[in-house]
């Protein structure tokens, strides 16, 4: 920084009123970075752009780019527990302030109640911003901060005005109120959505503080929720500033090097400063290479089922016969003796091809339809003018057996158990059929799978470290949601509220990873950040609750590594997990340099020149290892680590290799 200046700001602001504008347009200075990097973001034109990369000082200038957003029951999936194990060794979380960059915030949820916990920490340095729909009263002893960085996302293509989300930490949607609640959420008892999955809801680490970034908004363009990388990057720098322990980010960009990807500059940053940084692997599975948020400072995390099925039950006939499908139809129906209908006879029919089936023959009845892959039948907008009742699909197909919004009652079927439903119709006249809705099942097997959505590696950019790191819940997640903002669709295009909803995605995953950071970190306060991560990934469980392998949602077969990474996670285990891979920042860049980045590129990662790469290595000190071979070449790899024994005691560690199948 020149000497005249007292601060980086000044000096950004005074470069920028000094470039020519001679189209008469003027540079917009948006934000100034204190701790993600030296720099700062702004508006400028070609002209601004070549003036000022022609300037002492200047290192790289990166164009603007855009990313997007990618629990009743789930702490006792965990092994969670108020009397042993980690909940009660970490005092819940109590203490630790979990930062949480999402859509925003619906303070007034039940899940965001501070009742019994203790004053705000005083190292706490941030603050609840005003705006619309929002105030300093709308923050608590648990909620302690609220931020919103839109200056990006409305120089880039948000217009406020022309939108209905809130210019304040408020959520619009209901994306980071419920990863927020699945973090650190308060205790809610009877939470339920609309009586699937009741239970108490909390938070992985219940006493844990939250602080909600606001840096994803509601695009009317495109209906979805938007982020853009300006913003992104001012709100860690912030989180930086106000000192959060934890930093949580469901969301993720392109994927692009190291150098060129916001968060993975910004997480070094955080790094640096002894922050656990976590984030979604992404929704773009079950296909190889479809990983985000590779960088090996970021803890990865993909998404697994949870031993919980909703649903409803299906019965043929006077009772004969009842089976149980997967259903989330919001209305707590029974439908009593319905007739039944099956299209048999014409494969179209028994699709379900909606344009095949005559009106007559299907007005109020429920349909039985065979699918398979040639089918379309399940977002199909000519169901409406059938006037049918409901629906029954029979499928194995992973994708397909799952809930999901319908606009009638539906119920997914097996197909053992559809081939009985149709053998029951094609052999009784006038067959008729009973649906309960609202069923939930707990303790089903095999769980976790991995979900089909779930991002699968290896990471493109950096394939010489296993991503992602660990599976963790993120499927049917039962967390707070917006309450004003219709979520279960029914008939005719009508939408129910609900304060409570069940919503699936590696963004559902991340925050539970980040809660149980919460509570190693409160348990073991002298642990990095790569500690944390060691702890959870060599404790992870690789089977599931049948002892069999964990298995992949899509294909009914066994995962591998690259589906869930070193295995599910496992709280309580992780608490002692004998032997941790530490990783120091050194260690970090020489990974850096044995990736062939420039020192300008490293520098712009790391935000300091002050290196060496005398000693670059790929085999960073990770608790994982991956060779990728093909079927023509052999290859000898050699891995070194380094253990640090954090046990209580002395021990002694025996190493036990099993070779991974062929």
């Amino acid at each position: 920084m020149p000497a005249p200046f007292s601060t980086h700001h000044d000096w950004y602001t005074s470069t920028l009123s000094s470039l020519s504008s001679p189209d008469g347009i003027s540079p917009v200075h948006l934000y100034s970075y204190k701790h993600v990097m030296d720099g700062f973001s702004a508006v400028l034109s070609q002209t601004h752009l070549n003036q000022l990369e022609k300037l002492p000082g200047h290192v790289s200038t990166f164009p603007e780019s855009y990313g997007h957003l990618h629990t009743t029951h789930t702490p006792q999936f965990l092994g969670l527990n108020a009397y042993s194990g980690l909940w009660p060794a970490g005092k819940f979380g109590d203490d630790i302030i979990i930062g949480v960059l999402d859509s925003g915030i619906w303070p007034e949820s039940e899940s965001f109640n501070d009742r019994n916990m203790p004053p705000v920490p005083q190292r706490w340095q941030g603050m609840c911003e005003t705006g619309t729909e929002f105030n300093t009263s709308h923050c608590n002893k648990k909620l302690i901060g609220a931020r919103k960085f839109s200056q990006g996302m409305k120089q880039y293509r948000l217009n406020i005005s022309n939108t209905n989300d809130y210019d304040s930490p408020r959520d619009f949607l209901g994306h980071g109120t419920h990863t927020s609640s699945t973090a650190a959420g308060s205790r809610v008892q009877n939470a339920n959505y609309f009586g699937y999955a009741e239970g108490t809801a909390t938070g992985m680490a219940p006493s844990a503080r939250l602080a909600m970034y606001k840096v994803g908004f509601y695009s009317k363009d495109i209906r979805v929720i938007d982020v853009v990388a300006t913003d992104v990057l001012a709100g860690m720098d912030q989180a930086i500033e106000d000192g959060v322990d934890i930093m949580s980010l469901s969301l993720g960009f392109k994927e692009t090097p190291f150098f060129k990807n916001p968060i993975a500059i910004g997480a070094f940053a955080a790094l640096k400063k002894g922050i656990f940084v976590t984030c979604s692997a992404g929704n773009s599975g079950p296909h190889g290479y479809t990983m985000f948020n590779g960088a090996p400072w970021l803890t990865t995390v993909g998404a697994g089922t949870v031993d919980r099925e909703l649903g409803a039950r299906v019965t043929l006939g006077d009772g004969d016969i009842t089976v149980t499908g997967i259903s989330m139809y919001p209305e707590n129906l029974f439908i009593s003796r319905i007739p039944l209908y099956f299209g048999h006879g014409n494969r179209r029919k028994e699709l379900c091809d909606w344009n095949s089936l005559d009106s007559k023959d299907v007005a109020g009845k429920f349909v039985f339809c065979d699918y398979d892959n040639e089918s379309s039948v399940f977002r199909s907008e000519d169901i409406y003018g059938t006037d049918i009742a409901g629906a029954i699909f029979s499928s194995d197909d992973g994708e397909f057996q799952k809930p999901a919004e319908f606009y009638l009652p539906f119920v997914t079927v097996n197909t053992k158990d559809g081939d009985l439903i149709k053998t029951y119709i094609l052999n009784t006249t006038n067959a008729t059929v009973s649906v309960r809705f609202g069923i939930t099942t707990l303790g089903t097997k095999p769980a976790p799978k991995v979900a089909y959505f779930s991002s699968r590696g290896p990471d493109r950019r950096s394939p010489w470290i296993l991503k992602p790191d660990i599976l963790a819940p993120g499927y049917l997640i039962l967390a707070a949601w917006v309450p004003n903002r219709g979520f279960a669709p029914i008939r005719d295009h009508d939408y129910l509220l609900t304060d409570y909803a069940l919503v699936s995605g590696t963004s559902m995953s991340c925050p539970h990873t980040a809660g149980v950071a919460a509570l190693l970190k409160a348990t073991h306060r002298d642990w990095s950040s790569a500690a944390i991560r060691s702890a959870m990934m060599t404790t992870a469980d690789v089977t599931d609750n049948a002892n069999g392998r964990i298995i992949d949602m899509t294909t009914a077969v066994a995962g591998t590594p690259l589906d869930f990474g070193a295995g599910h996670l496992n709280p309580n285990k992780a608490m002692d997990p004998g032997l941790v891979y530490d990783i120091e920042v050194e260690d970090y860049i020489n990974y850096l340099c044995a990736l062939n980045y420039t020192s300008q590129q490293i520098q712009i990662i790391t935000g300091t020149s002050n290196f060496s790469c005398k000693y670059a290595s790929l085999d960073l000190n990770y608790p994982s290892f991956i060779v990728i071979l093909n079927k023509t070449n052999s290859t000898t790899s050699t891995f070194r680590r380094v253990l640090l024994n954090v046990a209580d005691t002395a021990s002694i560690y025996n190493a036990v290799v099993e070779a991974p199948r062929a």
